[in-house]
């Protein structure tokens, strides 16, 4: 097998554990939403109304899936300033969406919403951390990204060297992929919590 082969190959083992990585946390992340219902109805809790930064955090992490494709697609098309860029812009927008969650966490508390305040806050921070750290997993992929083609892309050979690589492109394509899940997430999350705020 070549190397030409890794950006069509369907059963790659790095395409095959993202596959199987991302049905796991589907799969967990509707067993967490589901246990939040059962134990709102089971409890008679009160709904709780999520911070307006949720919604704001929405677009944030929409803005950094785009740039995100956007940096798939100047890689494709050998633009280097512009793959560049659009990493270095996801990477700010990541740490934008972390520092606006921990943010809206504090107004949760603030409003004296708190882990303790009963199962439903439990469960609204829990399912949210555990989604802000699997952001924060993705993050030093996105950095060794930003790094190699900084350190790499300082001449022609070496420009035509790293965008030549067939086993690159296929980690961005997945890691694109693994973005692009996160932000579909996140706005199921958004929605569930919101309808779930309407539920008396």
């Amino acid at each position: 097998m070549s190397n030409n082969d890794y950006s069509n190959l369907t059963f790659h083992p790095y395409r095959i554990m993202m596959v199987l990585f991302l049905a796991g946390l589907t799969m967990l992340f509707f067993a967490l939403t589901g246990s939040y219902v059962y134990s709102r109805v089971q409890n008679g809790l009160p709904p709780i109304s999520v911070p307006f930064l949720f919604l704001v955090n929405t677009l944030v992490l929409l803005a950094s899936s785009y740039t995100m494709m956007m940096a798939r697609k100047f890689y494709e098309n050998d633009n280097t300033q512009g793959y560049k860029k659009a990493l270095l812009a996801t990477i700010i927008l990541t740490l934008l969406f972390m520092v606006s969650q921990f943010v809206a966490w504090q107004l949760m508390i603030a409003a004296n919403i708190t882990i303790i305040t009963s199962n439903a806050s439990a469960y609204i921070y829990a399912i949210s951390y555990i989604h802000l750290a699997h952001v924060l997993g993705g993050l030093p992929f996105l950095l060794l990204f930003y790094y190699t083609a900084y350190r790499k892309m300082r001449e022609p050979v070496s420009v035509l060297i790293y965008f030549s690589d067939p086993l690159k492109r296929l980690k961005l394509k997945l890691l694109t992929q693994y973005w692009h899940f996160l932000d579909v997430l996140w706005i199921y999350l958004v929605v569930f919590f919101w309808i779930n705020s309407l539920i008396r």
